[in-house]
């Protein structure tokens, strides 16, 4: 039975979800400290929380049985995630849970920084009315540059575009001159994007790359007049240089919600010019913390009980929505891989998962990886999954490779994997049918049609009579059934692969070996039935 820690506070929705989830068990457990929560987290099996909590390489330093992180909200900053993956814990995010909200909460502020609606609030306040001196700038007619163009990026232009704006956007990671149909033009880069807008709205992932991308630098490139607003994250910006730029009056305003220290004690911010803070707020509607805290438990319970990847943040090459074609590629994977471990216990030294079909060039990376941790998963002694797959095989000098190729007339789409291991090659071909079903279509280029599950034995073998016979009367004088044989030629060689009822007894396996030859070679490999969650014995 999964065990849940909930060491952080999430909606009543998301409670109700565990309630109700069968076979699973949680515990509320918040403001523990990273020494607390390290001495707790292995005696569960997944955790949620939020931006509380502080997930460290400490709190992380045994993590015992713990599999699955899952944070109720996008940014993942309070997790370690170098430590997660050592550890082999997946971390799992919610990013369209706060789209919408982030996205008006970037437009409220857009519209009450060119307004003045603060600054105005507060003169009636305290008793005045001058109208002229709170004089605003209307949106329609200006150019918002939007850096990031990701959901909350996208979902920002459509908002603008209703307010009759024109909207360039800058993101390394989106191809072609435009974007939204056409309606977003793109630029090459941030000084092209600076010198056109009327104002910029930032919503970048934060890396080392990107921390501090707006500097006095940048600052200094942007026009005369220019407003700016954050509600990506805080580290984006030199809170200082921001500052200056506000008080020295080279840029006209800036609206801020994120800061790289929160709460923003003795930021330069809180005593500048022209400024519009809150506090973190784009995510906190009602409907937002309701659906994060959802998808969130959802995301777990889907790993947990399913072994359904959502929307993870250290997954190599993970897309955030897999099909249940995707995902019946990723069990095949696992079931090829699993059969060439056969081949693995002295080493491995590089891995190619090749696809052929344009609907798996996108998982083709992550079927890669899955392949290696099938293959070398039972070899180990260490947690190996997806992970931490891409550490161990650096670690191990291992190359783990995917090459992707369109599919050929009147084939269907199928996966290849080859071994490469102390100078030998193995390869496995296999599909998924339409029912779907996994099918072994070739081992090492000998053809067959084999449903790989339960107890296999393969037996490569002269290809010259009475070897079949052979085989047949060891098993029956050892009294195991045979329940289906795929048998297929090369040249004077044979491949025997017989499916088993038990388990093949360590005598038998020793005795046929023994005949050697016609007998080449005898491998071994236990796989769950199709329909159960894939894993070698």
């Amino acid at each position: 039975m999964p065990r849940i820690l909930v060491a952080d506070k999430i909606a009543e929705a998301g409670l109700e979800r565990l309630r109700s989830a069968p076979g699973v068990s949680f515990d509320v457990k918040q403001g523990l400290s990273p020494q607390q929560l390290g001495e707790t987290v292995g005696e569960y099996d997944g955790m949620l929380i939020r931006s509380a909590v502080k997930v460290t390489k400490e709190a992380l330093a045994k993590p015992g049985r713990l599999t699955a992180i899952a944070r109720a909200g996008v940014g993942v900053d309070n997790v370690d995630l170098e430590a997660a993956t050592a550890a082999g814990v997946l971390v799992l995010n919610t990013p369209d849970a706060n789209t919408i909200s982030t996205a008006e909460h970037t437009v409220a502020l857009m519209l009450a920084l060119h307004h003045r609606i603060v600054e105005a609030h507060c003169h009636v306040v305290g008793g005045g009315w001058s109208r002229a001196a709170y004089e605003g700038d209307q949106l329609a007619g200006r150019t918002l540059g939007i850096v990031g163009l990701g959901r909350i990026g996208r979902s920002v232009a459509q908002r603008a575009l209703g307010l009759e704006m024109k909207v360039l956007a800058y993101d390394p990671f989106v191809s072609g001159e435009t974007a939204l149909n056409g309606a977003v033009t793109m630029v090459r880069g941030l000084d092209e994007l600076f010198a056109a807008s009327d104002c910029i709205t930032l919503h970048a992932t934060l890396s080392d790359e990107t921390q501090h991308m707006i500097g006095a630098a940048q600052l200094a490139k942007m026009k005369p007049g220019a407003k700016l607003i954050n509600c990506a994250r805080g580290a984006l910006v030199d809170e200082a240089a921001l500052a200056e730029a506000l008080n020295s009056g080279r840029i006209a305003g800036a609206a801020i919600d994120v800061f790289e220290n929160e709460p923003p004690k003795g930021s330069p911010l809180l005593t500048a010019k022209n400024v519009v803070l809150t506090p973190h707020l784009a995510a906190s509607t009602s409907e937002a913390q309701v659906r994060v805290s959802v998808d969130a438990v959802d995301s777990l319970l889907a790993y947990l009980l399913h072994g359904e990847v959502r929307s993870a943040v250290n997954v190599t090459g993970m897309p955030a929505h897999l099909t249940g074609r995707s995902r019946a590629f990723f069990d095949l994977a696992t079931r090829m891989g699993t059969i060439l471990s056969a081949w693995s216990a002295e080493g491995v030294d590089k891995i190619t998962a090749s696809t052929f079909g344009d609907s798996l060039r996108e998982v083709a990376p992550t079927l890669s990886w899955q392949a290696m941790v099938a293959i070398l998963g039972p070899h180990l002694d260490t947690r190996l999954n997806l992970v931490n797959a891409k550490e161990q095989a650096q670690r191990r000098g291992i190359v783990v490779e995917h090459v992707s190729h369109s599919q050929q007339p009147n084939q269907p789409e199928y996966l290849e994997i080859t071994l490469h291991a102390r100078g030998q090659t193995r390869s496995i071909e296999g599909t998924v049918f339409p029912d779907g079903r996994p099918r072994i279509l070739s081992i090492d280029g000998y053809r067959m049609e084999l449903l790989p599950e339960r107890f296999i034995v393969l037996i490569f073998n002269d290809d010259r009579p009475g070897v079949i016979g052979l085989v047949g009367q060891a098993f029956g004088t050892a009294q195991i059934n045979i329940a289906d044989m795929a048998l297929s030629r090369r040249g004077r060689t044979a491949l025997m692969v017989l499916k088993l009822d038990e388990p093949m007894p360590d005598h038998l396996r020793d005795s046929l070996r023994a005949m050697n030859p016609p007998i080449l070679s005898l491998r071994t490999v236990s796989l769950p039935p199709v329909g159960e969650g894939p894993g070698a014995s």
